[in-house]
């Protein structure tokens, strides 16, 4: 089993920043590719970015590429997502994911998940 604990929302106008942090508890998450999704009211969950086991390999989804940087700290067991330049349509909960396939970018595919950050860019 992995717990993980995302923090680090808020609610902040457009053009600012936050950065995310998930924390993994029990079984190491520094084996699992790690990803974060977002789930705005009355929308489906959407892929975000996903980083692999030793951090080579990113994607992103195109809507924040440029802007959104993930990464991550195997040793501390926490992976980050620091989000600059936020629009109001970046306002959602983000989740914290861990497991993941080829198809990264589908939420099925992910075993863990945390409870999620709230996110919210005002105009």
């Amino acid at each position: 089993q992995v717990q993980l604990v995302e923090s680090g929302g808020g609610l902040v106008q457009a053009g600012g920043s936050l950065r995310l942090s998930c924390a993994a508890s029990g079984r190491t998450s520094s084996g699992y590719r790690m990803a974060w999704f977002r789930q705005a009211p009355e929308k489906e969950r959407e892929f975000v970015a996903v980083i692999s086991v030793l951090g080579g390999t990113i994607y992103y989804v195109d809507s924040v590429k440029g802007r959104f940087t993930i990464s991550r700290d195997n040793a501390k067991n926490t992976v980050f997502l620091q989000m600059n330049s936020l629009k109001p349509e970046d306002t959602a909960k983000y989740y914290c994911a861990a497991g993941g396939s080829d198809t990264y970018y589908y939420p099925h595919t992910y075993t863990y998940w945390g409870q999620g950050t709230q996110v919210t860019v005002s105009s």
